[in-house]
């Protein structure tokens, strides 16, 4: 597979059958398959087939969990000879499980790599996130946590309570209290979304006012947690001077900094994690979707030595000790250092950056371009009111998908087109993608003038 083909219409015929059973079968909950209605059948790199023969672009790549994409051969090698040997180790020592852990902490800055210690967690990052939130109170004996307004940090339970977004939590009761929202501070300079971002107030000082302020409603702080940048949230970057400044804040208050890295970590936005960007040494951080390689499941949480107050059976988990993520996570690291895949995500990001700043030129529907490495996001617009426009966001979606390009949304109100492709990407194949959302793009303000011509 190393072109798009798209031969039926979508859905075709047998991934009907097979979203219509699922559709019967499985909980309401269900999502992507709503928006991108197909059915896989197979994926090789950066690309997928349904189960009627079309081949589709991944650019979801599996929610930035496939970081050297769909069934990486010299990965598959390895996870195939252990699941003959070992599956599941619990949190027994393996070889399997030294191998991953010294693999993971080599990517690690050589300054603090000795001041990490790894803790794993269940299957998925909010697991990891569950488990920062609950070594943060062990440490400190605070209650309460400062997230940030558009930040996502899982669905169970304190990882949602977490979460920025509102309609996720509505029908929630029972959340974790002690849970305060403070502005973010972005680099996004967009007049089209509600965001307050570092143009428009000091989202740093805001909150060190309120850390200082006897009166501001906070009671015992037991950490902070922050994205660099916000995936779901619309592909949001962190202001350099605004994380600078809470990480100060943070250490003159003694209270825990976590670093969510869940979707940023393992090189998607660049450097193995996005904090080394930022020049800052979190107390915490989390990772999971990137760790194995290969899209199975593992998360991790990293943390200070100093930070001792966590005894045995703390938080544990069955799936921590999945072998077959440690064998394909340790294998997928030595090929990011073979094949210099850091670099290529540099490059390929910059490639898709300059033919996006083209489109933004051409078409008054591209809004900001947002987000690092091959973590990126475009803002859509309505050409006729130059405001984020839900109902463009999701045509050009499916028709995107329909010439064989398959993406996701997020943002406020589902109006940022994500860019998540696997970072071993080819300049060709990133090229291929392009071009059909240049194609999708056209065909969109055709139609626009046609119908502002008919209406005349």
């Amino acid at each position: 597979m190393k072109n798009i083909s798209v031969q039926t219409d979508i859905p075709g015929p047998r991934s009907q059958q097979a979203l219509l059973k699922q559709s019967q079968q499985e909980s309401t909950a269900i999502s992507y398959p709503k928006r991108l209605p197909i059915s896989l059948a197979k994926g090789l790199g950066c690309y997928v087939e349904d189960l009627d023969g079309n081949v589709f672009i991944d650019f979801l790549s599996g929610a930035g969990s496939l970081p050297l994409g769909h069934s990486h051969p010299e990965v598959v090698a390895q996870v195939i000879e252990q699941a003959g040997t070992l599956c599941m180790g619990l949190d027994f020592p393996t070889l399997a499980k030294e191998q991953f852990t010294d693999a993971h902490l080599s990517m690690l800055p050589a300054a603090v790599r000795d001041t990490y210690r790894m803790h794993f967690c269940g299957p998925t990052g909010a697991d990891a996130v569950e488990a920062a939130i609950k070594l943060a109170k062990a440490v400190t004996g605070g209650d309460e946590v400062i997230s940030f307004r558009g930040g996502y940090h899982g669905c169970t339970n304190g990882a949602l309570s977490l979460t920025g977004n509102r309609s996720m939590k509505k029908n929630v009761p029972g959340k974790m209290p002690g849970v305060h929202f403070f502005p973010y501070g972005s680099t996004s300079r967009s007049q089209a979304s509600s965001v307050l971002n570092q143009a428009q107030v000091d989202a740093a000082l805001l909150l060190e006012s309120a850390l200082e302020d006897v009166n501001s409603g906070l009671g015992n702080v037991a950490a902070i947690i922050l994205e660099l940048v916000q995936g779901e949230g619309g592909a949001y970057v962190a202001d350099k001077a605004f994380v600078e400044r809470v990480a100060r804040v943070a250490k003159k208050y003694a209270i825990p900094l976590i670093i969510d890295e869940i979707q940023t970590g393992c090189g998607r936005t660049g450097t193995w994690y996005a904090f080394e960007q930022y020049g800052i040494t979190p107390d915490i951080f989390v990772t999971s979707k990137g760790t194995s390689g290969i899209g199975l499941p593992s998360a991790l949480m990293f943390y200070q030595k100093s930070l001792k107050n966590w005894p045995s059976g703390s938080h544990i988990g069955t799936f921590r000790g999945n072998q077959l993520a440690f064998v394909a996570g340790a294998k997928a690291i030595e090929v990011f250092k073979r094949d210099d895949v850091l670099g290529n995500v540099r490059e390929r990001s910059q490639q898709i950056r300059s033919y996006l700043e083209n489109l933004q030129r051409d078409f008054t529907l591209v809004g900001e371009i947002r987000g690092l490495g091959l973590m990126l996001g475009v803002e859509i617009l309505s050409p006729r009111t130059g405001k984020v426009c839900e109902l463009t966001a999701s045509k050009i979606q499916q028709r995107a998908l329909r010439l064989g390009l398959i993406t996701e949304l997020g943002g406020r109100d589902d109006t940022v087109l994500r860019v998540l492709p696997p970072l071993n990407v080819s300049a060709q194949s990133v090229g291929q993608a392009l071009a059909v959302l240049e194609q999708v793009l056209a065909e969109h303000m055709h139609a626009l003038d046609a119908d502002e011509e008919a209406a005349q």
